[in-house]
């Protein structure tokens, strides 16, 4: 008696249980994360890069332009030097396909025109979408951006360490102050991965060394072509002076006790070469070109997938 009991009282919940078909819309959306996350961020970035380009943007691309090839020829050098940088270290990781660099274009624009690291943040989400690519993207996309950091701040120190003994004087007290005080905090934020790198760090060490050196030839690159850049807008400048006030502005980037990195640059630069309202000009004209090719680059890419979904 006591068995045919059990036996019902078993059975009926069973019976009045919920069909499992129903969890697969949770499922789904776990599964389509990646790519809702994507789109989220494309659509934040065309909204930014809208906002910038109809504030201020259009109206430095109004002023004069340089009429040297070579300036737009060391422009695009610059502009294209962190993807492409990007795509050689993920080529290796990972041997991404060459249309991984619309990712890695997205995420470099998503750095700059949204918060700091939400380039990552998309990068990641479109590897999660390819698992036949990368099984674990993580691992690989922290290590990278940590190396990134790391590469900046030892070139920052370098220069500063370069710079200061023939720019010192050009500074107030109060900005000497946080600059040493700024080279002290970049030190202490870089120890600590240095110290525990085997906890930290994922990918086998000669990896790691390599990815450090492709990120410090990337800075270094960097500097020289928006200098070369520089040199070919205003030629009345030695190159010499634009190589320094290039380090002086991959130092300016990466000071974190100086709220206006852009306008100590400026006032930096100015006092070193004079012709400020010429120069200011120059400034704005190469950001309004960068948020252009950011523009140019996000419609692009909206494009290319909208016609590739249409065609499947």
């Amino acid at each position: 008696m006591e068995a045919s009991v059990n036996t019902s009282a078993v059975e009926a919940p069973l019976a009045s249980a919920p069909d499992l078909a129903g969890l697969e819309p949770v499922e789904k959306i776990r599964r389509r994360w990646p790519m809702l996350l994507g789109g989220a961020l494309t659509l934040l970035m065309i909204g930014a890069l809208a906002h910038e380009l109809f504030g201020s943007g259009l109206v430095a691309l109004s002023r004069s332009v340089p009429t040297n090839p070579l300036f737009y020829l060391a422009f695009a050098l610059y502009y294209l030097g962190p993807p492409t940088f990007d795509y050689i270290i993920f080529r290796r990781l990972w041997g991404i396909p060459l249309d991984g660099m619309a990712a890695l274009h997205k995420k470099r624009i998503s750095n700059e025109v949204l918060l700091g690291y939400s380039g990552e943040a998309y990068f990641y989400a479109w590897a999660r979408q390819r698992t036949q690519m990368v099984a674990a993207p993580f691992g690989a996309v922290k290590d990278v951006t940590i190396l990134s950091a790391i590469a900046g701040n030892g070139i920052t120190f370098l220069g500063i360490t370069l710079a200061l003994p023939f720019g010192i004087d050009l500074l107030t007290a109060i900005q000497q102050k946080l600059v040493l005080g700024s080279l002290g905090l970049i030190i202490a934020t870089s120890l600590p991965f240095l110290i525990f790198s085997r906890r930290v760090f994922s990918l086998p060490r000669p990896t790691l060394w390599w990815i450090f050196g492709i990120h410090c030839t990337r800075l270094v690159l960097g500097s020289f072509f928006i200098a070369l850049a520089w040199h070919a807008a205003m030629p009345q400048v030695s190159l010499m002076v634009w190589l320094f006030l290039a380090a002086a502005r991959l130092l300016a980037w990466r000071l974190p006790l100086v709220p206006n990195k852009e306008l100590v640059f400026a006032t930096f630069a100015i006092m070193l070469i004079g012709q400020g309202a010429a120069l200011s000009d120059l400034m704005a004209l190469i950001a309004a070109l960068s948020l252009l090719v950011h523009v140019a680059l996000i419609a692009g890419f909206s494009l290319h997938s909208l016609l590739s979904r249409k065609s499947q």
